[in-house]
């Protein structure tokens, strides 16, 4: 099982879906009407510090500073040579990856499987995107990512194709999952050396012609890889992946919408090229903030943390634990002061918004919620609102003609909010998990401000039921001055996707 901050891969929910499936449906009926009405009638866990929050007056220096953009902090992203080895004559065979996740951990999956061919001297077919038990979504690769430009930017690198030769045609997904074929490679140890790859691949490419690895996220190594490997590898996250046109013109449309307000997206309609290719005064462009907001009934469930939701809550959240994870969870030996104290609950929209309104941002901050779907809905993210009244979200800045090419895709709707993201002048996520690494990576990369919550600090701080809003604020301030965007190095066994120095970038 693949673990993540102690949260769980989809592969893990994958074994007792059908079950959960079942188990929910006849639940969700079972569940009784005033159950429901306690659920939807979350109080505030901390309002007293929300009634300071709302009325807060923030100093224009500490406005200032909290925007202002970051200096330059002597690195650069790495430039390669341009006199580079060209590609051998003859490739070792063809490799195929079957990625499972949601659209982050594909795209992680996506920069090792480059890699990995660049290792073998394959050819790379580009990458199977499994459907997904968790979100139900069956976007390709071809779906989400700008697939000409990926080939074009890797060219000189290595070969690339979109689907196999006739010769090849029976190597699918449905033929590996029938039984057990000499071709597949199913034994990839989680973060495989290069010379793993080279003592148990190659021969089965040298032999066949072909390789499929599944599974394969997580499957190459961080450390003890060769510099050129590390080099292509941030060259596919951050030059070769990039998002289908639809999605980046729309992302584009958003972005203006959220710098320069005029209406709402009903007004505008699908008007989005005009505003995007209109010529706008950039000195009048206003700032916004991304939060991602990730607060999922099943991350709250992992967690068993208590989140104010009463005994309905606590009751759903058991159960759900019960049939997911057959009860077997790590947190829940813990109470709920000892989760907090050690930072391992997720933060609530209430406790996300006091931390940002401790930082300094006043209630004309423009806010997109960045997120999927947060447990407990409106009654949960009522309290944000009210701290952030101009808080936007994809269905109050698109239309509805706008979004239904994304409708219904989860990766499609992650795509969109990884590229608002990615552009906005602050990046913050309530809590760590794939889009937070991926995006304080990305940003990283680019010298962008991205602020990484402290989030022992911030469980201790909301377990203080007495504490003034002055302190609570000055408290919030100190933990965070080296929590805005200040390179990290990346450690021995860390992610080069979240720490791209060394790797990636070179001081300048």
């Amino acid at each position: 099982m693949v673990m993540e901050h102690g949260h769980p891969s989809p592969r893990a929910t994958l074994v007792t879906l059908s079950f959960a499936l079942v188990f929910f449906s006849t639940f969700t009926h079972a569940f009784s009407s005033s159950a429901y009405q306690e659920l939807n009638h979350i109080k505030p866990r901390h309002s007293r510090l929300l009634r300071s929050a709302v009325q807060r007056e923030t100093p224009t220096s500490q406005l200032s500073e909290i925007w202002s953009p970051l200096e330059s902090q002597g690195w650069k992203p790495y430039v390669e040579s341009q006199n580079k080895p060209s590609l051998p004559e003859k490739s070792e065979g063809y490799i195929q990856v079957f990625l499972d996740g949601g659209l982050n951990q594909q795209r992680m999956g996506i920069c090792d499987a480059v890699a990995v061919a660049k290792i073998l001297n394959a050819t790379l077919v580009i990458p199977y995107l499994e459907l997904n038990p968790v979100w139900r979504d069956s976007s390709s690769f071809m779906d989400i990512f700008d697939v000409d430009h990926f080939i074009d930017v890797l060219k000189d690198d290595i070969s690339i194709v979109k689907e196999l030769p006739e010769e090849y045609s029976w190597s699918t997904r449905e033929y590996y999952a029938m039984a057990i074929r000499e071709t597949r490679i199913k034994a990839a140890p989680v973060h495989a050396t290069a010379h793993w790859y080279l003592e148990n691949v190659l021969p089965v490419l040298q032999s066949y012609g072909i390789a499929a690895i599944s599974p394969f996220s997580h499957r190459l190594s961080f450390d003890n890889v060769p510099m050129d490997i590390q080099h292509i590898r941030c060259k596919v996250n951050f030059q070769a992946l990039t998002f289908v046109p639809h999605i980046r013109t729309l992302g584009d449309a958003l972005i203006s919408r959220l710098r320069y307000p005029q209406g709402s997206a009903r007004e505008t309609g699908s008007n989005y090229l005009r505003e995007v290719t209109s010529a706008i005064d950039s000195k009048n462009a206003g700032k916004f903030v991304v939060l991602h907001l990730r607060f999922d009934k099943d991350m709250a469930a992992h967690s068993a943390c208590d989140f104010g939701g009463g005994k309905a809550e606590k009751w759903a959240l058991a159960k759900y634990r019960q049939v997911i994870w057959q009860g077997r969870v790590l947190n829940s030996q813990f109470t709920d002061e000892e989760l907090r104290s050690q930072g391992r609950c997720p933060m609530t929209p209430e406790e996300v918004g006091l931390l940002l309104a401790a930082l300094g941002f006043d209630n004309s901050t423009r806010l997109y919620l960045a997120s999927h779907k947060v447990y407990g809905g409106e009654a949960r993210i009522s309290t944000l609102r009210e701290l952030f009244p101009l808080m936007e979200d994809k269905k109050s800045v698109a239309s509805s003609e706008e979004r239904s090419l994304i409708k219904g895709k989860a990766s499609l709707l992650a795509a969109l909010d990884y590229y608002v993201g990615l552009h906005s002048d602050i990046f913050i996520s309530a809590s760590p998990g794939n889009m937070h690494n991926a995006l304080v990576g990305h940003r990283t990369y680019l010298n962008l401000k991205t602020i990484r919550p402290n989030m022992a600090l911030m469980g201790q701080l909301f377990l203080n039921k007495s504490i003034e809003w002055s302190e609570f604020q000055d408290s919030v301030v100190e933990g965070h001055q080296n929590r805005q965007g200040q390179l990290r190095l990346r450690k021995p066994k860390q992610s080069i996707y979240t720490y791209p120095a060394p790797d990636c970038m070179c001081q300048a």
